[in-house]
């Protein structure tokens, strides 16, 4: 049996295939009808090439969708629960999953443990099937599905669970954002605008966005109350300290190692260009813009080699090495913390936000199509369009 997956093809490049029918494996897994399935910004770093990414691997690590199948030791589900599944494969037992350090499990990941963490088609994060596809196998499932409202109700909500809402939320707690402080957040990407909408949410005073697609700034002005910086028409920090009066409290880092070097981009017309890369520029900028004692919430991908490079980045960089003004981070005596979402430890109180209507983080949604235009999507997603925020595919 086969089923339509989205199927890794080489550089910038994805098609449909017909892909292996996850089968039940153990008794806590369960089989899931996908019904929303989205392209994240990770998934563009395995699309671009700038990854180990095999060809033939099934992205997809943003999914939600309705039980079909579970096994004989599943407890707590049935078939036809609706359900989120984070895009952490946790299982449940181990001295970091009991610690809710979900997003770095010891026991999933058969590479030893290194790196920590379990992921759904993604490179080096085990060996479980992405979610881009039209069933997908959720193993541990007692413990890792979170269980939906049955129905159709707030679909493209609660897409947000698997991965973006609550990464943006992690990258404000990571940063320590407590209520009435400032916050920049550099990146207006959906996680960008997610962190800038967990700040309003925990009631930031101000919330600064840093980005260069006027869309995605729109969307951060309107739906997360924040002042919008496009890094266009100068230097963001000078912007933000101009606008502030001085240095912000807090900083979030939504961007990671691909971030432009803005003197760069002003050179170029494109939305995106590898070759204005400068993977260190952007935690100097935060360096710079947090306060003395300020934390920085790094929740952008950086990755320990990057053999896509572009030739502009120097030896070091494509080896995860970057030049960070480290000096002047200790000279004020400022904090970091850095890694992937423990997405456990937050969807369970977002999805009750939306429930009650307290949290609506569709608003980043810009388009929802059938799986069959997944080639088209990853393209549009990947060029930055304006207007292209965050993509649903619907198998």
């Amino acid at each position: 049996m086969s089923i339509e997956g989205v199927v890794y093809k080489g550089p910038n490049q994805v098609a449909i295939e017909d892909v292996n029918d996850p089968e039940i494996q153990h008794p806590n897994d369960v089989i899931v009808d996908v019904s929303s399935t989205c392209i994240c910004g990770s998934d563009l770093h395995m699309y671009e090439g700038r990854t180990a990414a095999e060809e033939g691997i099934v992205f997809g690590h943003e999914a939600m969708g309705t039980i079909a199948e579970v096994g004989d030791g599943v407890s707590s589900l049935a078939v036809g629960d609706r359900i989120s599944i984070p895009f952490n494969v946790a299982c449940g037992h181990c001295k970091n999953c009991e610690e809710g350090k979900t997003g770095f499990c010891l026991n999933v990941n058969p590479s030893g443990g290194v790196p920590a963490g379990g992921a759904y088609g993604y490179v080096g994060m085990g060996p479980f099937q992405g979610g881009q596809a039209e069933r997908m196998r959720v193993p541990y499932a007692d413990f890792n599905a979170l269980k939906l409202p049955q129905g159709s109700e707030h679909e493209d909500d609660f897409a947000m669970l698997a991965d973006i809402f609550p990464t943006g939320w992690h990258g404000t707690e990571l940063a320590d954002l407590q209520p009435g402080e400032s916050v920049a957040i550099f990146g207006a990407g959906p996680v960008g605008l997610m962190a800038a909408y967990s700040a309003k949410l925990k009631g930031a005073s101000e919330i600064y966005v840093v980005d260069r697609v006027q869309s995605r700034l729109d969307l951060a002005e309107q739906h997360c109350e924040a002042t919008a910086i496009n890094f266009e028409d100068g230097n963001p920090v000078e912007m933000i300290q101009d606008e502030h009066g001085g240095m912000v409290n807090k900083g979030v880092d939504a961007v990671g190692y691909q971030s432009i070097e803005p003197d760069k981009a002003r050179e170029s017309d494109e939305p995106y260009d590898p070759t204005k890369e400068n993977p260190g520029v952007l935690i100097n900028q935060l360096i710079r813009v947090v306060e003395p004692k300020g934390r920085l919430g790094i929740v952008g991908l950086y990755v320990p080699e990057d053999p896509g490079a572009p030739e502009t980045i120097s030896e070091m960089e494509a080896q995860g090495r970057l030049g960070i003004d480290f000096g002047k981070l200790f000279e004020k005596g400022q904090g970091l913390a850095t890694g992937q979402c423990d997405v456990k430890s937050y969807n369970r109180y977002l999805r009750d936000l939306i429930m009650a209507g307290r949290a609506e983080p569709s608003f980043v949604v810009s388009h929802r199509e059938p799986l069959s235009n997944a080639p088209e999507m990853y393209e549009k997603f990947d060029d930055r369009e304006e207007g292209v925020t965050k993509v649903i595919l619907e198998p």
